[in-house]
């Protein structure tokens, strides 16, 4: 078996092999598809992007690519650039592009059914397929019931982190209403998977775009082209209990015992 690359020469790898710019996210998801990495830890995005910034502010002209646009790198050589580009793309305030200062980390239509429902569960989420599982269920926030695609609750996770709060709501007057849930954290998460604290305050001006982001995915509307602030880029997707797994294992191990 190869041995994998540092995550710096699987992005030289991917960028110079490339037809032209890449996101850095779909970046990541490449050298993910292509086997260049196996240990992602829990935010490969943030790894990645980390890493070619930092490449770019070492090495200055002698790096091999180069930012073009908001999350957007070129390699140099194929795109037939030789010099720096006359007026400078990097916005100081793009450093903490992966994890915004207000939501950190969100998911969408997380299936209640994909958890195991204990006073602590796991709320367990992936930024990528293949990338280290975070469990949420300490994050705090905001949050939404949905039966269906209707939303019947909105609730906060503050004193009682998100787990806890969602696990009330599987006993309470809502139990029986609710089957998916979308959350948006304040917390961040670290390569390893391991939730931060939030700070004491927050800039005015760095609330309002957040809640217009939260707005934007929860509601959909309609006449708004993109989603709230490039969200994308801290969205995570949900991984099902590996005891929901199990659970469904014995119970058909036990239906085939029974029809011996």
């Amino acid at each position: 078996m190869a041995k994998e690359l540092t995550w710096g020469k699987a992005i030289e790898k991917v960028l110079s092999e490339a037809p032209g710019a890449m996101h850095y996210k779909d970046l990541t998801e490449k050298i993910i598809q292509d086997g260049l990495r196996s240990s992602l830890g829990a935010t490969p995005a943030a790894t990645v992007y980390a890493q070619l910034h930092t490449s770019i502010k070492n090495e200055g002209d002698e790096c091999p690519f180069q930012k073009i646009g908001r999350g957007l790198f070129v390699w140099k050589a194929k795109a037939g650039i030789t010099q720096k580009p006359s007026v400078p793309v990097e916005e100081p305030e793009e450093e903490q592009e992966v994890q915004y200062e207000i939501i950190s980390s969100f998911g969408m239509f997380w299936r209640r059914d994909a958890i195991e429902w204990l006073s602590t569960p796991k709320i367990l989420g992936m930024q990528q397929i293949g990338a280290k599982p975070v469990d949420f269920h300490k994050q705090v926030g905001i949050y939404l019931l949905y039966d269906g695609r209707e939303v019947i609750y909105v609730g906060r996770a503050t004193d009682r982190p998100l787990g806890k709060r969602l696990y009330e709501h599987t006993a309470d007057r809502l139990s029986t209403r609710w089957d998916r849930f979308s959350w948006f954290g304040l917390l961040s998460v670290s390569e390893a998977g391991e939730l931060g604290s939030p700070p004491d305050s927050y800039l005015g001006m760095k609330i309002i775009p957040a809640i217009e982001a939260i707005l934007i995915e929860a509601l959909e509307p309609r006449q708004n082209r993109k989603r709230g602030d490039d969200l994308s880029a801290v969205e995570y997707i949900q991984k099902e209990d590996p005891e929901i797994q199990k659970k469904k294992v014995k119970q058909s191990v036990e239906a085939a015992l029974n029809k011996l």
